[in-house]
């Protein structure tokens, strides 16, 4: 079993590819993080009818989604990069990264659940 093309797999295949997704992740997240702003603040200071109004409009809704999603997988990526980077042993290297991966989609799947039963339920 050759490790490395596993491992090419796994990580999505060059690094070139790697590079540009993170930077594209990471620009999408800055307008996207702005309606994450907005909706801290009504969380703070604006009554629960009037989040979840907010909430309801598609516009928001799909914001929010795109970030939960966008923010898990730039998540995912950076943490992959640091396994790459300081863990020796191949092998190692493609468990960590699955486990990482799979912790990750588990983890953007139960915020989505949420979201959408907190959005479904205005």
């Amino acid at each position: 079993m050759d490790v490395r093309s596993t491992l090419s797999k796994v990580s999505g295949g060059n690094a070139t590819g790697h590079w540009l997704l993170q930077r594209i992740t990471a620009v999408l997240l800055i307008p996207l993080s702005y309606w994450l702003i907005i909706l801290l603040n009504l969380l703070a200071t604006a009554p629960y009818q009037s989040t979840l109004n907010w909430l309801t409009v598609p516009l928001n809704a799909a914001a929010l989604i795109a970030w939960v999603i966008l923010v898990f997988y730039h998540a995912a990526l950076g943490v992959q990069v640091v396994i790459e980077d300081y863990v020796p042993q191949p092998t190692v290297q493609l468990w960590s990264i699955r486990a990482v991966n799979t912790v990750f989609g588990l983890l953007a799947l139960a915020a989505l659940a949420a979201l959408s039963k907190i959005i479904l339920a205005g």
